[in-house]
């Protein structure tokens, strides 16, 4: 009988100090960038269960493993919402319920963006809007796994598009300047070979334009995707579709005008009769670009092969070395072109 007192005694002093441990386990403090952290209180969840520590441990939450979870892992019962079901507990997917566990308000997120400075999503705006509906965006689809995400992309309904798209709310292309305060845009240089570069300023063309008038039917945003030559420029694309002699100067002919101190070179022709050479300086002293281009040459050299006969019929150089009329014939005068 006094042994089993005794065990009686220890087993009820095991119990006591278990409890009391259990009292002193602390609370876990889960922080965020952008909000206040979350507080899981372990004294408030044991007295749920009768201090049973094996209803979250292991089978929940791995001691040895420290892994975070996502809102949208744990609406699929991991994490929280192993009991966080809406039936033993209210639910994690529940928007109404998203403040009893994030409290205070969530801070504004700042996107620095290279070349254009820092882009800030105010939380408070957009709450405001929404009533509080959280899930709008922390979906796990819409904001929440979107890193990274481009203009283009957005532009196609992810991230910051699945609601600026022009009908729930303001589109994101055109409108950069609602989102990327104090827009300045660069310059833009474009190196070409063979002749001066040519910039497109963008502080000039604002002075005429906005930006919903090029971007993003002309050109996407980002610089360089996909160059387009002259040629491409003359038939309505690119720069071409407001240079066109119409809205603003033609691409065509007034090459100087981008191409500052533009100097083309001479062109040689390896022929039969000889190296044929003409002189870009030398017909500049007569006439302009537009007169040649592109109407009789398109703009890369080599692309179109004329003969003889067809300079004789009015073709290539022979549109103005017409028999001695604007110029002298391209018959009979061979050597004044070719090295014989």
């Amino acid at each position: 009988m006094r042994k089993f007192t005794l065990l009686s005694a220890l087993a009820l002093l095991l119990v006591t100090a278990f409890i009391a441990g259990a009292s002193d386990i602390k609370s876990i403090s889960f922080t965020f960038k952008n909000a206040d952290p979350v507080i899981f209180d372990h004294n408030f969840h044991l007295s749920k269960y009768n201090n049973n520590c094996k209803i979250c441990h292991n089978a929940i939450f791995n001691l040895k493993k420290h892994k975070r979870y996502t809102m949208a892992e744990m609406e699929k019962t991991k994490s929280c919402g192993a009991c966080h079901t809406g039936m033993n507990a209210f639910s994690v997917a529940s928007e109404k319920d998203c403040t009893r566990c994030h409290k205070g308000s969530p801070r504004d997120v700042s996107y620095a963006i290279k070349g254009l400075g820092a882009t800030v999503f105010s939380h408070s705006k957009h709450i405001a809007k929404t009533g509080g509906a959280c899930k709008g965006c922390h979906s796990g689809k819409a904001i929440t796994k979107a890193k990274g995400v481009t203009m283009a992309e957005m532009e196609k309904g992810r991230a910051c598009g699945s609601c600026h798209n022009g009908k729930r709310a303001f589109d994101v292309s055109a409108n950069c300047d609602r989102c990327h305060n104090g827009l300045k845009p660069k310059d833009v240089t474009f190196g070409l070979k063979g002749v001066p570069s040519a910039t497109f300023s963008h502080s000039f063309h604002l002075q005429a334009y906005k930006c919903s008038d090029c971007h993003t039917k002309t050109f996407p945003y980002r610089a360089l995707v996909g160059k387009a030559t002259m040629e491409d420029m003359y038939k309505g694309n690119s720069c071409g579709s407001c240079h066109n002699g119409k809205d603003a100067f033609a691409a065509t002919g007034d090459c100087g005008k981008c191409h500052k101190g533009l100097k083309p070179g001479k062109i040689t022709f390896k022929t039969e009769g000889g190296e044929a050479t003409f002189s870009h300086e030398f017909h500049l002293q007569s006439y302009k670009c537009a007169d040649c281009h592109t109407k009789v040459f398109p703009f890369k050299a080599g692309k179109l092969k004329a003969t003889m006969s067809d300079m004789e019929s009015g073709n290539s150089c022979g549109a103005c070395h017409n028999k001695g009329k604007d110029a002298f014939p391209v018959q009979g005068d061979c050597e004044k072109c070719h090295k014989m």
